[in-house]
């Protein structure tokens, strides 16, 4: 495998460049960035690079991207840049955890990030640009499609189908057969039991304050 130079200096970039080290074959090599977010040489104690000027320093003939930024304006962002990488010759790497519990003949496609703790059902169908988050359930069947973000613990029942561009929350959980369409935002905590139309955005309420101190709550511990 080539080594592997990472787009972006956020906390995901730094979670990516650990789990690519500790948990992967690949070599971590550098960083890269937009010029206006250029504020060092280095990050992470490897080099850190113009985007702009990256196939000066690492080729794409010897170099593999993957582009670590998280969900801002439901993917747009990371996908916008991997589609730059592309254009640039790049290919976008792939991570999936050894803690994963997943099939050999799962179909993952490209700058796909799956962490720890993730089970993942036979005859599931995982596009470009997906990252799923630690502790989740993927149920047979399941197709996500590209630029999707699934959060820690999310539960995806059998056969759902989840568009381009969707963000699952926290411990969000999705009815069997469902379809989510694009550019959904399901909340941290929200049931969802039937199709979801484009662009619609479901959210769990709050927790509510219960009032009574907690040193008189401590009996029910």
């Amino acid at each position: 495998m080539r080594p592997v130079v990472i787009v972006g200096v956020g906390e995901l970039a730094q979670l990516a460049h650990y789990y690519l080290v500790k948990d992967s074959p690949r070599q971590v090599v550098g960083f890269t960035v937009d010029e206006s977010y250029l504020e060092s040489s280095e990050f992470a104690g490897l080099p850190l690079v113009s985007f702009d000027r990256i196939q000066e320093k690492f080729p794409p003939d010897d170099f593999d991207l993957f582009v670590a930024i998280g969900y801002s304006n439901l993917n747009a962002a990371r996908a916008q840049k991997c589609a730059n990488a592309k254009d640039l010759g790049y290919r976008l790497a792939s991570y999936i955890s050894s803690r994963a519990s997943v099939w050999p003949d799962l179909t993952v496609g490209d700058n796909c990030f799956i962490m720890e703790g993730t089970l993942i059902q036979p005859f599931v169908k995982i596009g470009n640009n997906v990252i799923i988050w630690c502790g989740g359930l993927i149920s047979h069947h399941v197709e996500i499609a590209d630029n999707c973000f699934i959060a820690s613990g999310a539960i995806i029942s059998g056969g759902v189908k989840i568009e381009a561009n969707c963000f699952i929350g926290v411990n969000a959980t999705v009815r069997q057969h469902v379809t989510i369409g694009r550019n959904c935002i399901v909340g941290a905590g929200a049931l969802i039991l039937k199709d979801a139309p484009t662009e619609t955005g479901y959210l769990a309420g709050e927790t509510k304050n219960s009032g009574i101190p907690s040193r008189r709550l401590q009996s029910l511990l």
